[in-house]
């Protein structure tokens, strides 16, 4: 039996565009659907099956930490990395975390994002991902706010360096991981960016699409426009 993969969700973030409503609440705790958003990945996690859940801490904190205590009402033992404040970005939060994440692939999720996309497959990604693979991600079409996307997408792998006219996909902030993409990388705050750039070069990152329903709830306009969303899907 291979031992049920962990999840890692970010939400140690300011969410300088949110404000006003993140200076008093963290992005992830704000309402979406009845629910607060990191509240939406928890179930999620836990109807995949997930049992072990570690979230990083950085602005307001302890409000998150209060909020979901450990775990137990979502059927979850949820963990913390406190990294205080300012907090240490994407990639360096994740290095931080990865004592509690032990040593096979896990799930990464970013707290502000909307996703409906199933993550029994997700996990199932974790499970096999192939030996030489450090990574594989989410993407999904580019929104409004991002039409340039990030990452081509070729046959399942990630083309890097991307050819000039080749389409690009937005990296949805869902992905598995494996602790060695972070070999070599100091504790200290830095993006997950580059290392995905450098380990897609070496031809170790793979990909699928996500044609579902997806929002980057980075201000309040795209919150309110989620909200109105999924009020009439309900």
């Amino acid at each position: 039996m291979t031992e049920t993969p962990r999840a890692f969700i970010l939400a140690a973030g300011r969410g300088e565009r949110m404000r006003p409503l993140t200076d008093h609440t963290p992005k992830p705790l704000l309402s979406v659907g009845g629910r607060a958003l990191i509240e939406h990945h928890l179930a999620a996690l836990a109807q995949a099956g997930i049992r072990d859940v570690v979230i990083n801490l950085g602005w307001l904190g302890t409000r998150i930490r209060d909020a979901l205590g450990d775990g137990a009402r979502h059927r979850l033992r949820i963990a913390y990395s406190d990294e205080g404040w300012p907090a240490l970005e994407t990639g360096g939060g994740i290095r931080r975390a990865l004592p509690l994440l032990g040593s096979a692939p896990f799930l990464v999720l970013n707290g502000d994002v909307y996703c409906d996309y199933p993550l029994r497959e997700l996990r199932a990604a974790a499970e096999q991902l192939p030996a030489q693979d450090l990574a594989q991600l989410l993407l999904v079409a580019n929104p409004e706010h991002h039409p340039q996307g990030d990452f081509v997408l070729d046959q399942g792998r990630i083309r890097e360096p991307a050819p000039e006219t080749a389409e690009k996909f937005t990296f949805s902030g869902l992905s598995v991981l494996r602790p060695q993409l972070f070999a070599g990388s100091a504790d200290a705050a830095f993006g997950l960016a580059p290392l995905l750039r450098a380990a897609a070069a070496r031809g170790q990152v793979g990909a699928a699409l996500h044609r579902g329903q997806w929002s980057d709830v980075g201000t309040p306009q795209r919150l309110a426009a989620l909200e109105a969303q999924l009020s009439r899907h309900h």
